[in-house]
């Protein structure tokens, strides 16, 4: 708790919007006509960027190629150029959100705003009803998403949870009530790990985290063992934990929770290196681990941002340099602007394996590249030449069923391949292995109407 002020400035929180586009300074040097697409495009996806970010984390002298500004910023290629051409008339001539609004629900409804059965296979019953706000897809580990932490400091342009942001109630995975969650866990002593999740959970306040966290150090909770916090606060608003009015006591927060005999993990999103250079970042991760909370990193593999091996490998070490773990290089979700960001997975193979063999066994606590798909979290571990041809080896570090984990499986080599479903099993074999099970598991119909009527009551 001791002398977090160092010697770099403090920022006010100041947030741009979709209707600041034309007030940012460093856009003010684009044509009105440039702008106008930015805006179209901040329409359908969500759009949120801060001070700390526009002023600390882009080049302005380099927009064309700047990693953090396709990060943080719409580019013309997310939209289908047919859908932007809708919507560009309207933009120009000044219509109104009222006047917009079909054209843009009509391309986000097309975007695919909740991939991998979110909200028909993950979201639980209990005593014969849905539970909102909390997903529990594998068996050790549920999801929260507390309603006061389903927005962020800014919003990345890969986000695969993007409906959650833009306006759509029954889009929403939110929940006000923390005693639901902690009735849920009293009743599946099977969980060991929660993970609080957004939104970003860090843009609450921490006497509504606390709320949220304090249940969870119960007696009655005691097999759960494990906290997890996913958050891109580190990189977006490192202030958040050093200077924030309320900063010293969420550093109070976590060592409760540390000291409870929890293990308290903060899974930190950094999705280029450049976001773990600033003074105000390092003060933050090192006041964060000074409370005895571990930070985990996870990104996914982005075109135009991080699509290179040399940016994981340097990222990977600054990690492992200021005390984080390399956890996750995921391969970008079925959803929103895919086409824009995503990389075969082929070459993502390529570029994690280049990346990993350039670091020490420190920063090799890193897995990828892995698909959060409906089956699971699939692993590409491989491609082999066999007699039979060129396969990719793949294999489940979590399934919807606990016995496909670490199984090993093939399936054809496919370079175009993006996601698990653009794959066909090897040999000539009609469905993989997982299949037919998961076909068992696929919720009815009738329950799927049950679950939508509950999230459009229920949903904060």
């Amino acid at each position: 708790m001791d002398g977090v002020h160092q010697a770099h400035t403090a920022k006010k929180y100041r947030a741009y919007s979709r209707k600041d586009i034309d007030k940012i300074p460093g856009l003010q040097r684009l044509p009105q006509a440039q702008r106008d697409v930015l805006k179209a495009v901040a329409h359908v996806l969500p759009f949120r960027v801060n001070n700390y970010v526009v002023e600390e984390l882009i080049d302005w002298d380099r927009l064309d190629d700047d990693p953090i500004y396709q990060l943080t910023f719409p580019q013309p290629g997310m939209l289908a150029h047919n859908d932007l051409e809708r919507l560009l008339p309207l933009i120009r001539g000044g219509a109104s959100d009222r006047e917009t609004m079909p054209v843009v629900r009509s391309i986000q409804m097309a975007l695919n705003p909740h991939p991998a059965g979110q909200k028909q296979w993950n979201v639980p019953k209990d005593a014969g009803s849905a539970v909102p706000g909390i997903q529990h897809k594998y068996r050790e580990t549920v999801l929260f998403f507390p309603a006061q932490g389903q927005t962020c400091h800014a919003y990345c342009t890969y986000c695969f949870r993007w409906a959650q942001f833009v306006g759509i109630e029954d889009l929403k995975f939110a929940t006000a009530e923390s005693e639901r969650l902690a009735g849920y866990l009293q009743r599946h002593r099977e969980v060991s790990d929660v993970l609080i999740t957004g939104g970003d959970p860090m843009i609450m306040k921490t006497k509504v985290l606390r709320r949220y966290l304090e249940p969870l150090l119960k007696p009655e909770l005691d097999h759960i063992t494990s906290i997890r916090i996913g958050t891109k606060a580190p990189a977006y608003w490192p202030f958040r934990f050093t200077h924030d009015r309320d900063a010293d006591d969420l550093m109070r927060l976590f060592e409760e929770v540390v000291a409870a005999g929890k293990h308290l993990a903060l899974m930190a999103h950094f999705s280029h290196p450049r976001e773990l250079e600033t003074p105000a970042v390092k003060a933050a991760l090192k006041r964060i681990r000074a409370t005895g909370a571990v930070i985990r990193c996870q990104a996914p593999l982005i075109r135009h941002v991080n699509d290179d091996a040399d940016t994981w490998a340097q990222m990977w070490r600054e990690q492992v340099a200021q005390g984080c773990i390399p956890y996750y290089m995921f391969v970008e979700r079925d959803t929103g602007p895919k086409r824009y960001f995503e990389v075969p997975l082929a070459r993502a193979f390529g570029i994690f394996s280049q990346a990993y063999n350039q670091v020490s066994g420190l920063a090799r606590t890193v897995r990828g590249p892995s698909m959060s798909a409906l089956p699971g979290k699939v692993l590409v571990e491989g491609v082999v030449e066999l007699p039979q041809g060129r396969f990719f080896v793949l294999k489940f570090i979590q399934g919807r069923d606990a016995g496909w984990v670490n199984k090993p499986f093939l399936a054809e080599y496919d370079p175009k391949a993006t996601w698990l479903n653009d794959l066909r099993p090897a040999f000539g074999a009609e469905e993989f292995f997982f299949e037919p099970e998961l076909a068992s598991l696929k919720p009815r119909e009738s329950d799927q109407h049950h679950f939508h009527e509950e999230i459009g009551a229920l949903t904060v």
